[in-house]
């Protein structure tokens, strides 16, 4: 860990003890915060989440020079690979309009660990993923995209033709037989879900100076521009699709694990009453049972506003639920699991399924095929600027209904 990161990380857990300070005052007096008490508590936490990007962008720019190093040391300081033109000199010369095809396919070569590119950090296994251009357009996806980076089963397929998928709705089960009993038989539930490819597009134009400049990392601009697009795109979906037209998103299929109190606006309430304000969260937590617990890609999913309120939650015992991470690049923990952040699951509020808790690998992402990019010269002609459109088809559905995925939601009025 670089002395950069480690002075971040220092001034985030100084910030994040303030704002435990802070929240512990107001708790022992057994009141809300003052305006000023709120107004420092937002500071507090902005400056935590600064730190995070900073932290973030950090590891990367570390992880970028050692992957440059390590590349210059290979190739004998700087000499051009053998076998030809690589993938991204070609995507280059398309980008410029050197060649004739308006169309070039991006295509995953060999396998895709989705898992370790959305780690995002080379202290928790990036630095191991090939850093072509479908993965770096992949990496951001995933970072846009919090449902991709909760550790969700990915089919990569060559073709988008509908493939159908097991989904299980009830398990067997077992029971205490006499001797000379007969044994009853129960067998698990099974249904179907079909996987198709729904198209997800993004549209960006580039001046034709930039294009030409060759000291411009044209890759990573078009990687990071259109992951970005398609992984917004995709994220509404994969949490709120209908599955009619357009992929089911996993609260759609996910099940109530705790139910807020009506009369409370449909927040956590006061954690001062039994059953209220952090005792929602613990009821969730049991409410999903073991196995799909230990899973590894079992977690939190919540957004930004959530987040701020549960960071404020304590257990009877005055223990905060909401943990900050000591590694770098590491999600901080809630009740001893990791917490993803994803801008389209609801507020709290009446009704809103605003916590989700399971195991995330029970939600099936289906890419088809690779990301078709498209140029045209034409689009924007009077302003000498190319356009560019990507194109990403895609779909997704949980598989397991017997409960790898529950919700909170609050009460209804």
């Amino acid at each position: 860990m670089s002395e950069i990161v480690k002075r971040l990380m220092e001034t985030r857990l100084r910030a994040w003890n303030e704002a435990k300070e802070l929240a512990d005052r107001a708790a022992d007096e057994k009141r809300a915060f003052s305006a000023e008490e709120d107004g420092k508590w937002a500071a507090l936490n902005e400056e935590i989440d600064t730190c995070d990007e900073r932290i973030k962008a950090v590891i990367a720019q570390e992880k970028r020079a050692q992957e440059a190093d390590e590349i210059l040391s290979r190739a004998g300081g700087g000499a051009p690979p053998a076998g030809g033109p690589s993938a991204n000199d070609e995507l280059r010369s398309w980008a410029r309009g050197e060649t004739s095809s308006r169309t070039f396919d991006i295509n995953p070569r060999g396998a895709v660990d989705f898992r370790a590119l959305s780690k995002l950090t080379s202290a928790a296994g990036g630095s191991v993923v090939p850093q072509g251009f479908y993965n770096r357009l992949m990496a951001h996806l995933i970072e846009n995209s919090g449902i991709m980076q909760a550790g969700v089963t990915v089919l990569n397929t060559a073709s988008g033709e509908t493939i159908p998928v097991p989904k299980t709705t009830a398990h067997s089960t077992g029971a205490q037989v006499a001797e000379g009993g007969t044994i009853g038989t129960s067998e698990p539930t099974f249904g179907s879900v079909d996987l198709g490819a729904y198209k997800f597009g993004a549209k960006m134009q580039i001046s034709s100076e930039l294009l030409r400049d060759s000291g411009v990392d044209l890759e990573g601009y078009l990687s990071m521009q259109a992951g970005r697009a398609l992984g917004n795109a995709f994220g509404v979906r994969a949490i709120t699709g209908t599955g009619a037209g357009q992929p089911r998103g996993v609260v759609t299929d996910a099940t109530a694990g705790a139910t807020g109190t009506t009369g409370i606006s449909g927040g956590f309430g006061a954690q001062a009453t039994a059953g209220q304000g952090a005792d929602y969260l613990i009821t969730l937590y049991h409410s999903v049972i073991a196995p799909y617990r230990r899973s590894a890609s079992c977690r939190w999913m919540m957004n930004d506003g959530t987040a701020e309120t549960v960071r404020k939650l304590k257990t009877t015992e005055g223990v905060y639920v909401w943990q900050p991470s000591i590694v770098a690049g590491e999600p901080d923990t809630l009740l001893g699991k990791p917490v993803v952040i994803d801008p389209n699951v609801a507020d709290v509020g009446l009704s809103a399924k605003s916590v989700l808790f399971g195991d995330f690998s029970q939600y099936f992402v289906r890419m088809a095929g690779g990301i078709r990019f498209e140029r045209s010269d034409d689009f924007a002609f009077d302003t000498d600027l190319v356009t560019f459109r990507a194109l990403m088809r895609a779909d997704a559905a949980l598989v397991d209904l017997t409960g790898a995925i529950k919700y909170f939601v609050g009460g209804a009025s």
